[in-house]
């Protein structure tokens, strides 16, 4: 009733986690049944190991919360010797988020998880900065997104997803250049830039001034912007932003997503991804839905 194909990913049900919220998966076991999920998108995984932004990098605003982590991690090495073999064993679609600084990174970092038996795709986070080209995001121009696309797609040979900055003048055009160049199928939205000033102390919230917006703030733009995606590109779409309940789930699946993510609301509620599956079920018995497939799109 409710499997998805992603490219060449069979999915038990749409509901993936979202990287930097859910960890290894390790961390929810606790909570969810990781093997009911569809799948889940490990942290952001660079070249070496990264401590991340200085505190304070996190704050919480209306409806959301503002973020500026800074990819922490211990590096691929460290994700391919030491977590990998500890969750290459569940029975669900483990997917890694690939950042970097520069496209040899990238490719470096894919081509490594590429060897890995278990782990069917990546999802590359290209809102990363390019530090050769002053910091700007890879993800924000048609041709730097192709280009690292283009790059990687060389070097890793399994479904690649590439992840959608909405902070650009048109995602189209960018969803379409990240698709002539090689992309499987793209996620969207990432986090939207934002700030918030403390204004006893008179100073911004976050140590890095300006952070990632996310939480169910974002969800009208995420839901407008994965409209205009799936009608514009013939990859499958993976629609995130600000989803807490299967009702915010199903919206996606309407406008064109084949499958969603689910980000900050696992901090709120760590077993949430459980209660959007079991929704989403219920929906599909209440309104006669056989295959979860039906109403992908419909609107």
């Amino acid at each position: 009733m409710l499997s998805v194909n992603v490219h060449n990913l069979k999915l038990k049900n749409p509901v993936l986690t979202a990287s930097g919220t859910f960890g290894y998966g390790e961390e929810f076991a606790d909570f969810v049944d990781l093997e009911r999920l569809g799948g889940f998108i490990v942290k952001g995984t660079t070249g070496s190991h990264r401590e991340g932004n200085p505190y304070p990098r996190m704050a919480e605003t209306p409806a959301g919360m503002l973020n500026a982590v800074g990819l922490q991690n211990g590096g691929v090495e460290k994700f391919c010797n030491e977590v990998y073999h500890r969750i290459k064993h569940l029975d669900t679609n483990i997917i890694v988020n690939v950042s970097g600084s520069s496209i040899e990174e990238y490719c470096d970092v894919a081509s490594q998880i590429d060897a890995l038996e278990k782990i069917p795709a990546i999802e590359l986070n290209i809102s990363c900065p390019n530090v050769k080209k002053g910091g700007m995001g890879f993800g924000t121009n048609p041709e730097m997104a192709a280009q690292v696309v283009r790059e990687v797609r060389k070097v890793y040979h399994k479904t690649l997803i590439v992840k959608l900055t909405p902070n650009v003048t048109s995602v189209v055009d960018i969803a379409k250049a990240v698709e002539d160049a090689g992309a499987d199928s793209v996620s969207l939205i990432n986090t939207m830039l934002g700030m918030a000033v403390d204004v006893e102390r008179r100073r911004p919230y976050l140590s890095t001034i300006t952070g990632g917006l996310s939480g169910p703030a974002v969800k009208p733009v995420a839901v407008r912007m994965v409209w205009q995606v799936a009608h514009a590109v013939k990859i499958p779409v993976i629609g995130l932003g600000g989803i807490c309940s299967a009702a915010d789930a199903l919206e996606f699946l309407m406008v064109g997503a084949k499958a969603i993510e689910v980000g900050t609301a696992n901090f709120i509620d760590p077993a949430v991804t459980m209660k959007i599956i079991d929704g989403m079920e219920e929906f599909c018995n209440s309104h006669g839905v056989k295959d979860i497939n039906e109403i992908i799109g419909i609107v």
